[in-house]
């Protein structure tokens, strides 16, 4: 282990009163510990000592605590060899200064006091105005970083390109242009209101990164206009915003005796008018939570009536039909209505009419009728009778059992017939299949993939499709019109984005 060695020549001190005093006046000002201030002086004395000895010497500068004295040192290592003149020296040397030095030491030798002129004062000051700066900088940090998420008030400073900066007491926020309601305008000395939504890590710039459109700037706004919010008695589940426009917040409680919708609405609409001023007049619908996915999706749908609504939990899809005169409640101007319901629930939520419905229905039942009087050579009551037990394929019937299909009223005698038809008619399809896949030169990713029915499957080889890369460049309309009625508009967008999803995770399968 090294040690430093002492020569045992003393520099006056240097003004030791008054720099302890100035090191004191300026922590308490900037809020900061006397030590960083004092360390920033050590390093403005040190450059400016390098200036006057050289700035390819190994120096220190050292204030002490208690007496403000300044002591100035050269540091030399004592070696074997030297490398470097300015930071080494012969252990030979070293030894007829101190018969004690030894390999590895660093012989510290301490240099006159400095005469500090103009140009080094200068200097200096910036390094202690720097070193400072970091250090107070680093206390905000440490101030602010428990306050991330909460609502803060400030001034507006000056607006620079459109962003604003707040001054927040020691230090400066700035909100930027994007995290501003639109059309809301402030003047330099107006007070604000925003969401402590990030901290700036860079040395540069504001240090508190500011928002007035993020969600959660709604949510703590009501948890300072309701008590109830505030206590925890009533909870904020989700919220979904479009800014300066408007807002929807699903709200809970565990109190059976209160309403939480009532709580955050307030009398007279009190409570979220409150809200609604200080986010410049966007609307805000406060609706009840649930967690019955169906009954969240219609209650954030609102003021729209449902008719009812089939989810697709797989694919955290969920298409909702509503009475034709509905349809424009429900969407909302620009889609505002459901684009919002999607956000708070967390379901792409697709919208549609009775009507339309409807029509898509009789669509879909007359291709499985016209599928099973032809594939299963059985009338129009029996194929009607196989779809009112919720078959709608060849395969479906193959995968049952003629125990299950003999279940059916008046199915006795024809299950195992039915049954054999269709195992029959699928075994013919896949033998169809292989020879027309290998006819073609179809790859084995698109004769295997398993979400592809047989007749599917040999429309697309038909239509030139090779691979399944092929199938996933197709566009809706393009499937469509291959499949002909083997597909819904549905589920051929379904397809395709499952195959398009599988480029994304590398398999094909």
């Amino acid at each position: 282990m090294s040690r430093k060695i002492k020569l045992e020549e003393k520099t006056p001190p240097v003004a030791k009163n008054e720099i302890l005093q100035i090191a004191d006046i300026v922590a308490k000002e900037k809020g900061i510990g006397i030590d960083d201030v004092i360390s920033a002086m050590e390093s403005a004395i040190l450059k400016t000592a390098h200036m006057r000895y050289g700035e390819e010497k190994e120096l220190s500068a050292v204030i002490d605590r208690k007496s403000g004295e300044i002591e100035i040192y050269r540091l030399l290592t004592i070696v074997d060899d030297v490398e470097d003149a300015n930071k080494q020296i012969l252990a030979s040397d070293a030894k007829s200064i101190d018969p004690e030095a030894k390999v590895g030491d660093v012989l510290k030798s301490q240099l006159p006091s400095i005469e500090f002129g103009r140009i080094s004062a200068q200097s200096a000051r910036q390094v202690i105005f720097q070193k400072i700066g970091v250090a107070e900088r680093a206390k905000q940090y440490e101030e602010f970083s428990g306050r991330v998420g909460e609502i803060i008030t400030g001034i507006v400073k000056r607006i620079e390109y459109s962003n604003i900066i707040i001054d927040i007491g020691r230090t400066e926020g700035i909100i930027r242009k994007s995290e501003t309601i639109p059309n809301e305008i402030f003047k330099v000395g107006d007070r604000i209101r925003v969401l402590l939504s990030g901290l700036n890590n860079e040395q540069t710039g504001p240090l508190l990164q500011l928002s007035r459109t993020h969600p959660n700037f709604v949510k703590k706004l009501f948890e300072q206009e309701v008590p109830e919010v505030y206590d925890g008695v009533v909870k904020i589940v989700a919220v979904a915003r479009d800014p300066g426009s408007k807002a929807k917040i699903a709200v809970t409680t565990a109190d059976p005796k209160l309403d939480p919708i009532g709580a955050c609405v307030g009398i007279k609409g009190s409570r979220v008018q409150a809200v609604v001023d200080e986010l410049k007049g966007e609307k805000i619908d406060v609706i009840q939570w649930s967690d019955n996915p169906a009954m969240f999706i219609v209650n954030s749908l609102a003021p729209a009536e449902v008719a009812r609504i089939v989810i697709e939990k797989n694919e955290n899809k969920v298409t909702v039909v509503v009475p034709d005169e509905q349809l424009s409640a429900a969407i909302g101007r620009r889609g505002q209505n459901v684009r919002l319901a999607s956000k708070l629930t967390g379901w792409t939520i697709s919208v549609t009419t009775e009507a339309k419905d409807a029509e898509a229905r009789a669509q879909e039942s007359e291709r499985i009728l016209n599928l099973f009087t032809t594939d299963l050579d059985v009338d129009d009551v029996v194929a009607r009778m196989l779809m009112g037990e919720g078959y709608s394929s060849i395969e479906d019937i193959v995968n049952s059992s003629v125990l299950e299909l003999s279940s059916i009223e008046g199915f006795d005698e024809i299950a195992g017939e039915i049954y054999q038809r269709a195992v029959s008619r699928v075994n013919e399809r896949k033998k169809e299949i292989e020879e027309l896949c290998k006819e073609k030169g179809v790859a084995k990713d698109l004769m295997e993939y398993e979400l592809l029915r047989p007749a599917l499957l040999k429309q697309l080889v038909n239509a030139d499709m090779k691979t399944l890369n092929d199938v996933g460049d197709l566009s809706v309309d393009e499937l469509l019109e291959i499949a002909g009625n083997l597909l819904s508009e549905k589920e051929a967008e379904t397809l395709i984005m499952k195959i398009r999803k599988n480029w994304l995770d590398g398999d094909s399968k």
